[in-house]
């Protein structure tokens, strides 16, 4: 009973995680990722539309804000003119002495002086563009009593107008103490006239002058100021903050407001026939619209590409994934599944249980022939050597041979011993590696050798040995170039030098060990030379040049590709052989299979 209920239970549990665990197809995650872009644009319209309307409604309470804290000081600046304009016709003597005497008189022109020096200072107290005048209608003369900022034909017009005024059929009603519009040569200007026992005191200001101010505030490269009549009439010259003409029109379309990039600020004075209208025109606001397109475009874009992937991957990936999936089934050892992280896709998931099987079986077969391939490389590379043995044996036994034919006893013996000792050397070493020391003293006997054999017919000269003597080297490698030199070099016609030096030198960013081995004898036969610098095999039918490819193929053995052997012609005449030998690394696994390029160029 008890097992039949854990039996239960574990069935349980392996539908829960059957259920946690479950696949779906690529048409799936892309629904998924088109819903979440629509979602993502929808909320981002939103959001950039708030922020529009919030920027906008701050700028233009900004605005507002600045436009009324002008529009009460004109106001202030209105009431106070007014008043003064009011008491001084009433209760100023100057304006009664100027009544009641004629032009010329003195008493006029002193009167008219004291009244110009009032105004002047009430021109400094609040704006210099304000001009005032006076006129009596029974003299029918009309002066100004400040400072004119008209012309002589504006003027005229002026006094033509308030002529028309006092007539009784037109009347000065809509004048009196309210600020309105008049046109003067084409030019607004906004007016106001007091009257007191047909005396009539006038203030006029340009309508360009008043609203100066205002446009000196920063409504954008296209915002401007202007003032309107309550007709609908424009009396500023159409001009944007930045100087330059605008287009100036009426907001004919107020339900597009919301969509538009300016906003549109009304502010009113008080006793005024006229408002002021402030339109802000930000480039934030037309970049911010630009960009809301660009989004919705670039949101059409995304999701007419995920529908076009979704049917491309369906038949162009899906299926060739579902037939590569089932013919990687035979592919396995026992049929196995094989444990993987799951990805949640339902035709990969199978791809990779089959695919990761194919690769562990790859990796199987690379380990072995990787095996066999070494293996393959340490056996020619013990044969090089045992080929290497011989050679050098027949060598000395045939110097042996020359010089018992010369009954050369003492040389002979001499001659044994070094033999002895060389070959010693040779059959006692059996690694890739030896010290350099003991590599040079090897050399050392060799030459010792060839110079009993050849009767000082050579000199030789070994430098910066001592400067090396822990460094490895392949054994027998030196001697091979010596022979050669040797060899060819040295005859009993004239004295020859063998010189072999050693140094260190950084080259292409790594330490390495050049090695230098010349003759002063005839030198590499052209052909020769050309195949040794095209790394071409030599002939070896008649059993020689045997030692030269031998310890070529050893370097590249060994150094795995990283060493070079340069062979040239000395322009004094003899043969030069040069050897980069660079550093060994930890493990001799670590060596490559391609020729480091800093030092083959070389």
């Amino acid at each position: 009973m008890a097992v039949t209920r854990r039996r239960s239970k574990g069935a349980a549990e392996q539908v829960a995680e059957r259920a946690e665990n479950k696949l779906y197809p690529i048409k799936h995650y892309v629904r998924i990722i088109i819903i979440i872009s629509i979602s993502a644009l929808i909320l981002d319209l939103i959001i950039s539309f708030a922020t529009i309307a919030i920027v906008k409604q701050q700028s233009a309470r900004d605005l507002r804000d600045t436009a009324y804290l002008y529009i009460n000081r004109i106001n202030g600046d209105f009431s106070y003119i007014n008043h003064f304009m009011g008491w001084t016709l009433a209760n100023d003597d100057n304006v009664n002495i100027m009544n009641t005497h004629e032009l010329n008189d003195t008493e006029f022109i002193k009167a008219n002086d004291m009244l110009f020096r009032r105004f002047v200072e009430l021109q400094k107290s609040y704006d210099r563009n304000y001009n005032f005048f006076l006129f009596f209608s029974e003299k029918d003369i009309m002066l100004n009593v400040a400072p004119m900022g008209l012309t002589y034909k504006e003027f005229q017009e002026l006094k033509g107008q308030m002529d028309t005024y006092m007539d009784k059929s037109v009347g000065y009603d809509p004048f009196y103490s309210r600020w309105s519009t008049v046109q003067l040569d084409g030019t607004f200007y906004i007016l106001n006239v007091f009257l007191y026992h047909g005396n009539y005191m006038i203030c006029l200001i340009a309508a360009d002058d008043l609203i100066e101010p205002l446009r000196q505030i920063n409504l954008g490269e296209k915002g401007y100021a202007s003032l309107w009549t309550e007709d609908g009439s424009l009396v500023t010259s159409p001009m944007s903050n930045n100087g330059k003409p605008a287009h100036i029109e009426q907001d004919r379309y107020a339900w597009l407001m919301p969509f538009q990039t300016r906003t549109t600020v009304k502010g009113e004075f008080d006793n005024a026939s006229f408002f002021v209208r402030l339109v802000i025109q930000f480039g934030a606001f037309e970049k911010i619209m630009i960009a809301q397109l660009l989004i919705m475009l670039m949101a059409v874009i995304v999701a007419c590409s995920l529908s076009f992937i979704m049917l491309y991957f369906r038949n162009k990936v899906l299926q060739p994934i579902k037939s590569f999936s089932y013919n990687l089934a035979f592919w396995t050892e026992d049929g196995e599944p094989i444990d993987i992280a799951s990805n949640n896709i339902a035709e990969l998931e199978k791809a990779n249980k089959q695919f990761t099987g194919l690769v562990q079986q790859i990796k199987t077969y690379k380990i072995d022939i990787y095996e066999r391939e070494i293996e393959k490389q340490r056996i020619q590379l013990d044969y090089m050597k045992l080929q290497i043995k011989p050679h050098f044996f027949l060598n000395c036994l045939t110097t042996i041979h020359s010089m018992a034919q010369m009954d050369m006893t003492e040389e002979i013996q001499q001659m044994a011993m070094s033999t002895s000792i060389y070959f010693r050397y040779i059959f006692q070493n059996g690694q890739d590696f030896v010290r350099m020391e003991d590599e040079i003293e090897h050399v050392r006997i060799y030459l010792e050798i060839q110079k009993n054999r050849y009767r000082d017919a050579f000199l030789y000269r070994i430098e910066g040995a001592e400067q090396v003597p822990d460094l490895p080297i392949p054994p027998l490698v030196l001697q091979t170039f010596i022979e050669n030199a040797i060899k060819y070099a040295v005859s009993r016609d004239q004295k020859s030098l063998i010189t072999l030096i050693l140094k260190r030198r950084r080259i292409g960013g790594e330490i390495a060990t050049v090695i230098r081995i010349t003759d002063t004898g005839p030198g590499f036969p052209s052909h020769v030379l050309e195949k040794l610098r095209q790394r071409l095999p030599l002939d070896q039918t008649h059993g020689t040049r045997i030692g030269i490819m031998n310890t070529i193929q050893r370097l590249e053995s060994l150094y795995g590709g990283r060493a070079a052997v340069r062979f040239r012609n000395r322009a004094g005449g003899g043969a030069g052989v040069t050897l980069y030998l660079p550093e060994l690394p930890a493990h001799p696994s670590e060596t490559g299979g391609q020729p480091n390029a800093s030092i083959a160029r070389r």
